[in-house]
């Protein structure tokens, strides 16, 4: 083509281009940046090289907020845009619901696997003392485990302890202390069993089984209409929060989302919450350890924090001065909520100092203001000038205090009081004397600020993790049927961690006791004592003869032996690994048997030998030493034991890799039970990064997070075991 030709093509796409980009910004200045609409210029510092500051006046205050305000009226035309959803009852507890943080159904207090009880209660009570409680919560059942087998989400909520019933138990109880309960939508997940039905009823049915309260959609820009659709048409209306940002026609049933922020020093606009202030978010800023960011974003805008801990497996706790903070934020939050979904809502109402950031809250003949100091300093004396108005009186909400009004030069009322360095602050002003829930708050409040968040400790602590102790066993007086023996020896024991998130922070996956710490990447020399270790895993017939034998029934059964029927493994799979069984399944096995699990690293050095290999047989792959993968959405079953030669260990030791993982160390902290998995498995779900991995290469192990032996029980994860020569 000659550059002629060329040229018109590229003239109507400049103006194409142009057409574009006047789309998103001819109707503001202020052009929102994902779900965030950026603050006036003026407010900015500018630094060295970029030019003078340039101080804020009303009359910029004034036109930024026309701007915005002009904005918001064309948008809701644009996207023709109805509220109703908004005023159902059955949603109104979403307008404050503030804090909720994301639960591991794995996390300790969550769960008694002894007295096989949810425990509601004591995990309320602990986020209740550390930082004045929540609104709601997100029960979180599937990633990361998802995928070691072929149970999909829906599966894995009817896996948790006590079935469905349970659950709704459960959730009765959460309802009993005022919190609403969410579950996570994984639309990825269509690589296990397909639910057969179509999505937005199946789970309309299922939280209606249950009766939960709302949908997190991970991943997710938005939940289509149709999901809103299917829980009215069953009657049961729920609450979509979507983890990004939906387009702005989809406010209109997403009635809440995530806030995954950036934190300039000036606070942004909630872009959401400008065009529906009815609307919640909860930011989510899981990793980070200084949460001043998220609390002070949360105030100015009056939303919410996804006040998540427990990521993964993973503990970023909440430092004593940021749960401090979180306290006094909810509890006034929670105080003035009906303000805080005010349609006149002025955002950064001008302050007097420097580094002051507020948000106005008219409300009938009263107004709020919430407060924050973006400085690493204390700001004492005059903060707020306002027009002088007869009668009116006004309170310091967060020191529990009445104000004294000044008069300034030019007849204004000027507001004076202390905001501390990176703390908070909120007035009321009413022209009659506070109601009882007001004069509540300015009791508890003048109570809890008493000491100042400088106070509280900031520094971030690692969780440490234990190893759980396995006794050893007596040694055999002859060589045990079906184990091989593996000498003593000197091994340089070299594993990582494949958890998809968490980089290499500190306290991601474990701590060996040589370690002070969690950490992905592991190192260390071990004089390994000798062992015998069985051939193979363990075989269906070797565990029915110990469930016969042993009559053995586990308390918890939910989806013991699921693949049997009637107590008996399925014609053909007598030398198959045995699957579907919990880690306290295994170790009663082998308690039976006289034998013991494997030491991870005792695992390792059996299918490595001492030469660093990454696989059992060497350094290469070879497809035919292990089972051909199942990429379908439910499971055909392992292969049978020994099938593969010639993915023999240097020891002989068969089947260590691609078969089926195998249970080996736990783990636990104070809030989080895991066990080491090894070797990967034949099932590999497809379609999706966020499946559990596979860990076919002997330097690496997967951790596999405990709840109770119902949910842990998997029919990717097998197990065999070893007995101590010496």
């Amino acid at each position: 083509m000659t550059e002629r030709a060329v040229a018109p093509i590229r003239l109507r796409l400049v103006i194409v281009l142009a057409l574009a980009g006047m789309a998103c910004a001819q109707d503001t200045s202020f052009e929102p940046v994902r779900q965030q609409i950026p603050a006036p210029e003026c407010l900015s510092m500018r630094g060295e090289g970029q030019g003078e500051s340039k101080t804020c006046t009303r009359q910029d205050h004034q036109q930024w907020l026309a701007d915005l305000q002009h904005w918001r009226s064309e948008r809701l035309i644009r996207v023709g845009y109805d509220g109703a959803r908004y005023g159902l009852p059955a949603l109104k507890w979403t307008q404050s619901s503030f804090f909720q943080p994301q639960l591991m159904v794995q996390d300790r207090y969550f769960y008694d696997p002894v007295t096989r009880r949810y425990t509601v209660e004591r995990y309320l009570d602990d986020l209740e003392k550390r930082y004045g409680g929540i609104d709601a919560v997100l029960i979180w059942p599937t990633y990361p485990n998802m995928g070691i087998d072929d149970r999909n989400q829906h599966d894995l909520i009817r896996s948790m302890p006590g079935g469905v019933a349970g659950v709704r138990q459960m959730i009765a109880e959460f309802h009993k202390r005022g919190v609403r309960v969410l579950f996570p939508m994984m639309i990825w997940d269509q690589g296990t069993h397909d639910p057969g039905k179509l999505w937005p009823q199946a789970i309309a049915e299922l939280m209606a089984e249950v009766g939960a309260d709302g949908i997190n959609g991970d991943t997710q820009d938005g939940v289509p209409l149709a999901f809103s659709a299917a829980a009215d048409k069953a009657g049961y209306p729920l609450a979509f929060e979507p983890e990004e940002d939906p387009s702005d026609e989809a406010l209109a049933w997403n009635v809440m989302t995530w806030g995954q922020y950036s934190f300039p020093f000036v606070p942004m606009v909630d872009k959401y919450k400008w065009l529906e202030p009815r609307h919640m978010v909860n930011i989510s800023d899981r990793w980070n350890r200084d949460k001043t960011n998220d609390l002070q974003f949360a105030f100015f805008n009056g939303a919410g924090w996804e006040s998540w801990e427990n990521i993964w497996g993973i503990w970023n706790g909440i430092t004593p001065r940021d749960a401090e903070a979180t306290r006094r934020v909810a509890t006034i939050e929670r105080a003035v909520a009906p303000f805080l979904v005010s349609p006149d809502w002025e955002p950064l109402a001008p302050m007097l100092r420097y580094g002051i950031f507020a948000s106005r809250w008219p409300l009938g003949a009263q107004t709020v203001w919430t407060i924050v100091n973006r400085n690493e300093y204390d700001v004492d004396g005059p903060q707020l000038e306002l027009p002088a108005a007869e009668q009116m009186r006004y309170f310091d909400l967060y020191h529990g205090t009445e104000l004294k009004p000044e008069a300034s030069s030019d007849a204004k009322t000027v507001l004076r009081f202390h905001v501390e360095a990176h703390g908070y602050g909120a007035l009321l002003a009413s022209p009659t004397a506070p109601d009882g829930g007001i004069q509540a708050l300015l009791l508890k409040m003048k109570a809890m600020t008493a000491r100042p968040l400088v106070s509280y400790s900031h520094q971030w602590m690692v969780l440490p993790q234990q190893l759980v102790v396995m006794a050893p066993t007596k040694a055999p007086s002859t060589p045990p049927m079906g184990m091989v023996k593996i000498p003593a020896g000197d091994f340089l024991f070299r594993v990582q961690g494949i958890e998809i998130e968490g980089a290499n922070d500190i306290g991601v996956d474990v701590q060996y006791p040589w370690e002070d710490s969690p950490r992905r990447f592991h190192e260390h020399s071990i004089a390994v004592k000798s062992f015998w270790i069985d051939k193979y895993p363990v075989t269906n017939a070797q565990f029915k003869a110990f469930v016969d034998g042993a009559h053995y029934r586990p308390p918890d059964d939910l989806n013991f032996l699921r693949d049997w029927k009637n107590g008996a493994f399925p014609p053909g799979w007598d030398h198959k690994p045995v699957t579907w069984v919990s880690v306290e399944d295994a170790r009663a096995y082998a308690d039976w048997a006289g034998k013991r699990l494997p030491h991870e690293w005792e695992w390792q050095y059996a299918a490595q030998g001492s030469d660093g290999r990454t696989y059992p047989w060497g350094n290469e792959w070879n497809a035919s030493a292990v089972p051909t993968p199942d990429r379908s959405r439910t499971t055909r079953g392992p292969d049978p034991v020994g099938a593969q030669p010639q993915g023999a260990s240097p020891f002989g030791v068969l089947d260590m890799v691609g078969n089926v993982w195998q249970w080996t160390e736990e783990f636990t902290d104070d809030h989080t039970r895991a066990a080491i998995v090894r070797g990967g498995e034949y099932y590999q779900p497809q379609g999706s990064l966020w499946y559990f991995p596979q860990g076919y290469k002997l330097y690496e192990h997967g951790k596999l997070l405990l709840a109770a032996p119902g949910l842990d029980r998997s029919g990717g994860v097998g197990f065999r075991c070893v007995q101590d020569a010496e």
